[in-house]
Order: C-alpha cells, then structure tokens, then sequence
C-alpha cells in the first residue's frame, strides 16, 4: 500500500476486487428477512452497509452489478466518473464531485441491477462512500467480463 498517499494508508484500505481500495465502515444490526425480499435475494440480508472505496489516478473499477441499489456519495480529491446503466451498452456517465456550479453532484444511486464502473476524471485521487440497501453480499455480486 506504499502507493498510496499517507492520508489513504492511515484509513485502513485494502484491495478491492473490483479495483481500488476499499474499507467497510457500517453493516446495519438489523437484518431483513428472506420473506421480506423480491424473490431475486437468496437468503436475509442486513438492512444497509457501508464502504469506504478509493480510487487513485489511472485507476479504474470493472464493470460489475449489484442487486441492490447503491448510493455512492462523494468524499474528496478530484471528481469521479461513474458509467450507470441496464446494460454496458446504454451506460451513462454522471460525474460525482464537489463543484456543483460545475455540473458534478455530491451523491448518485445506482439502481438495482444496473452496470456500473468507475474513474478518476483528472490526476488525482478520490475518495467516496458506497451505501448499499438491502445491505451488500458477495452473492449480490457480479463482475464483468475482463473483457468488458
């Protein structure tokens, strides 16, 4: 983790799967039972979690899907790219920041089931939060082809 800035190292990141550096800050106490959720959902989930997710310049998230909505909300270092959309083809990008005059926005959810990845727009690093509702599971996961 030598390659990140000391302000990134003293969060306590790790690798994502997906790229990027990540670190879960919040699963809900409270769990939402199977019977409660569309039939899609294999089992209860938590009612939300939370992650800290990291991007550093030049890097870049796969594309993948998550059966849940996601609000990623911005944190700070230059704005985000975020591709949103039913499938890779149909995918539009909204750009998360902090310069709203500017045309960014400080939070984007992602709807259930849509594609989604994401970038740096500019060299430098930046910092958001991902709040998932029902709350993330890996079996909610998909990544996309390395190809994609």
């Amino acid at each position: 983790m030598t390659d990140l800035p000391e302000w990134a190292r003293r969060l306590d990141l790790s690798p994502h799967p997906e790229g990027g550096w990540f670190r879960e800050t919040w699963r809900s106490g409270q769990t939402i039972p199977q019977s409660a959720l569309p039939p899609d959902y294999a089992g209860c989930r938590d009612a939300g979690t939370a992650i800290l997710f990291l991007l550093m310049p030049g890097q870049q998230s796969a594309w993948h899907t998550v059966r849940s909505a996601e609000l990623w909300l911005y944190h700070s270092g230059g704005p985000l790219l975020l591709e949103v959309g039913a499938t890779h083809d149909t995918a539009t990008t909204h750009l998360l920041g902090a310069d709203i005059l500017a045309g960014e926005s400080p939070q984007f959810v992602v709807p259930p089931g849509h594609w989604q990845r994401a970038r740096p727009r500019d060299d430098q690093p930046c910092l958001v939060s991902c709040v998932v509702v029902p709350g993330f599971d890996f079996a909610d996961f998909e990544l996309g082809a390395p190809s994609d």
